[in-house]
């Protein structure tokens, strides 16, 4: 069992007064914002506060950590002891919902694999009640578990459901009084910029995932997931093909050769015997991965300055 007490820096005997103004102390000292390194640290006081920031939370905490096995089944304890259930299945941490972010990548970017900046909205622990969403209370309908069970039809047909409790709407806790910088939400939506490095040949419908990036919930912060759109410009990627479409005018149809640009430098291609623009030209292994480079021929001129 954590020593929350020890988290936070503080005495067992210490006032809440005094575990209030540690936490503040400490939970500014390691923001995200002011201290990119601390963010583990954070996760950890947030945690901390949360369990020993109210008398509520407090009594029952120490009550748990002076009398481990009082008031627990023996799934409990087996839980406790193993971090599984008695059926073998290790326990997973909840952890915060991913955000689910979409970024346009076009071909050249695909190929070379380039650094790009993303900016996007995260939410951030709000800096006034570093998360708190104001000053709590356990919810007295739930007893702070955050759940209710349901009970459903009589005699041989009854049924129980694990529904989340209506007065706290799962959460275990009320709030007293509401921070008044994010109304209670915890958290306030930021811009947050960031630098990725795409890697070579990243497709379109493909998923990158950054940890902790995410928005801040439940005294953590979630992961951010990008979700990858290839957007075509003069190229366009097609499985491990590089595509190019090359406009042509009347006076360069007759041309021996065509300059066309590429990722790894200009390629002179030379034009073909019999002209079709519904062949591309193909060269081997200078697309992705092995894969090819074409080149799309297209015609474009105005009629009118032939025949003058």
């Amino acid at each position: 069992m954590k020593d929350y007490y020890k988290i936070l820096g503080v005495e067992e005997n210490a006032s809440d007064e005094e575990i209030k103004k540690q936490y503040r102390i400490l939970s500014r000292k390691y923001h995200p914002d002011v201290n990119p390194q601390g963010e583990e640290q954070f996760k950890e006081i947030a945690e901390a506060y949360e369990n020993i920031g109210t008398p509520q939370k407090r009594a029952e905490y120490n009550n748990k950590k002076n009398n481990p096995f009082q008031g627990g089944n023996f799934d409990n304890i087996f839980n406790n002891i193993f971090g599984r259930n008695p059926f073998g299945q290790r326990q997973q941490r909840k952890s915060a919902p991913d955000k689910v972010l979409k970024v346009q990548v076009n071909p050249l970017e695909s190929y070379l694999g380039s650094e790009k900046s993303i900016i996007y909205m995260r939410n951030n622990p709000c800096v006034n009640c570093n998360g708190s969403g104001g000053e709590r209370q356990t919810c007295a309908s739930c007893n702070g578990a955050g759940q209710k069970v349901k009970t459903f039809g009589t005699g041989f047909m009854v049924q129980q459901i694990l529904t989340a409790c209506e007065t706290c709407g799962g959460r275990g806790f009320t709030l007293v009084h509401k921070c008044f910088y994010c109304d209670g939400r915890g958290v306030k939506s930021e811009s947050n910029d960031i630098k990725i490095n795409l890697p070579h040949g990243v497709d379109d419908g493909q998923f990158l995932k950054l940890e902790n990036l995410g928005d801040f919930n439940s005294g953590q912060f979630g992961d951010l997931v990008l979700q990858i759109q290839i957007t075509p410009n003069e190229f366009e990627k097609l499985n491990n093909d590089l595509i190019y479409n090359l406009s042509l005018n009347y006076e360069s149809l007759c041309n021996d050769n065509y300059i066309v640009p590429h990722p790894d430098g200009e390629l002179k291609i030379s034009a073909p015997k019999i002209f079709d623009s519904s062949k591309p030209l193909r060269i081997r292994g200078k697309g992705f991965n092995g894969g090819d480079f074409y080149v799309k021929l297209h015609v474009k001129f105005e009629r009118d300055s032939i025949n003058k």
